[in-house]
């Protein structure tokens, strides 16, 4: 480390001080360098200060730990879904060849498939996804840091991630750029850049790809990735386990003697003719869907990990997920028996979609959540409500925690407001 040390002190003369060669693009060179090495601005000797190395960047990093199970996953997930989608397929690759075949673009014979197999398809579809999002988004935010002036913030970070784990593994690629740069620009740096934020930036990469380029980010649809290398299509369209839920009509044998829904996995079957994922299936997330959301069990490890270094709010999670299952509960029990996505019992809510992850990753941030603790217990349990509200009422798009995220964003302020409003009314009525 003393070399690469004193490699970084040689090169800063180039960059500082002002009237340095390269002076204009000290905030590039700054953010390398407390990247690699702990920042040495130090608190004063006097006073309650807080001395300690971690800085954002840490943070940050630390957050990405948490998505490390979902995004190494992910590409086992992308590269099964893959191949299972053309065992139906005919005709049939007839070659055979193994995981070092399939890096160079040829898919072996499906019925000899490996898990290094399916780990290098997923690695092929995710790799260009995570660096089209970090190039893009960190040179913008680089651009604006140089133009401004300041030092580079460090939360794209994690959005970066994020918005590769949140969308297709087809996504096309310059689609993804266009949206990383609207969201980059036009919600965040416009308004000061990281934390200065309303939205989440990465909800807003979806959002506005959603509604931009709907055949790619349908909720209804979700693409499986194809190998047009291989002479293949491009991708392969089936319907999610939430799609198919939504699209369900309840018929007498789905309900036992009392009149409730005997298991959501009738459901389904009845609306794909196939035999369905049962709940250990979703929880796990061997199903199709956006790269890092399928997998539940993914998204409870990341949230240990966030909840024991204090960064992640565990109000929040925890809220979410009654929010969720009240608003399951009671669109069973109050409104009769419903076709679709308002007959599915809440645990089914909870592993089916991307509210698990929504609801640990990006309902957590702290720039756009409540900063009061009641606040975040009422945010959190408005995102559960609103996430199964949307499901079941919106028949165009039957993933509501997207949208619930971002309508409590909007509210966050507001919520805050209100909370501190209350306390400062009761500490008057209490001391006169």
């Amino acid at each position: 480390m003393q070399f690469l040390r004193n490699i970084v002190d040689k090169t800063r003369r180039l960059y500082h001080p002002p009237g340095s060669k390269l002076h204009k693009l000290w905030p590039l060179f700054d953010a390398n360098e407390t990247f690699l090495f702990a920042p040495d601005t130090k608190a004063q000797r006097t006073g309650p200060h807080v001395r300690d190395y971690a800085d954002l960047k840490r943070t940050m990093v630390m957050v990405i730990f948490a998505m490390l199970p979902c995004l190494l996953f992910s590409f086992y997930n992308v590269g099964y879904q893959h191949f299972l989608a053309f065992q139906g397929m005919e005709p049939r690759p007839s070659y055979e060849l193994g995981w070092l075949q399939s890096l160079l673009g040829a898919t072996p014979d499906l019925a000899n498939v490996t898990f290094w197999d399916r780990v290098v398809f997923g690695l092929q579809r995710m790799i260009p996804i995570l660096i089209v999002s970090y190039a893009v988004g960190l040179g913008i935010e680089v651009g604006f840091a140089i133009l401004r002036k300041e030092e580079v913030s460090e939360g794209y970070l994690v959005t970066g991630m994020l918005v590769a784990l949140i969308v297709p593994a087809s996504i096309p690629l310059w689609q993804l750029a266009v949206g990383v740069a609207f969201s980059v620009v036009l919600c965040k740096e416009v308004f000061g850049g990281t934390g200065m934020n309303i939205f989440n930036p990465a909800l807003m990469v979806r959002a506005f790809l959603f509604f931009a380029y709907a055949g790619q980010m349908s909720g209804s649809k979700v693409w499986v990735a194809g190998n047009h290398t291989a002479g293949m299509i491009d991708g392969y369209s089936g319907a999610t386990p939430l799609a198919a839920a939504a699209n369900a009509k309840l018929t007498q044998a789905n309900l036992d003697p009392t009149g409730t829904v005997a298991s959501a996995q009738d459901a389904i079957v009845d609306a794909t003719g196939k035999v369905a994922l049962g709940w250990w299936d979703l929880f796990v997330g061997l199903c199709p869907g956006s790269a890092g959301e399928t997998s539940a069990l993914c998204c409870l490890l990341g949230a240990l990990l966030l909840v024991i270094t204090g960064i992640g709010s565990w109000r929040i999670m925890v809220a979410g997920v009654v929010g969720l299952f009240a608003a399951g509960w009671a669109m069973n029990a109050g409104l009769g028996h419903l076709d679709g996505l308002g007959s599915l019992p809440p645990h089914y809510h909870l592993v089916m979609g991307g509210f698990a992850f929504g609801i640990v990753f990006m309902a957590t941030d702290p720039v756009s959540s409540p900063e009061t603790n009641t606040g975040k217990w009422v945010y959190g349990i408005l995102i559960g409500v609103m996430t199964v509200i949307v499901r079941a009422v919106n028949p165009a798009y039957p993933e509501g925690a997207m949208l619930a995220i971002l309508l409590l964003n909007a509210f966050a302020p507001t919520i805050d407001h209100f909370v501190v409003a209350s306390n400062i009314r009761r500490r008057l009525a209490r001391h006169g």
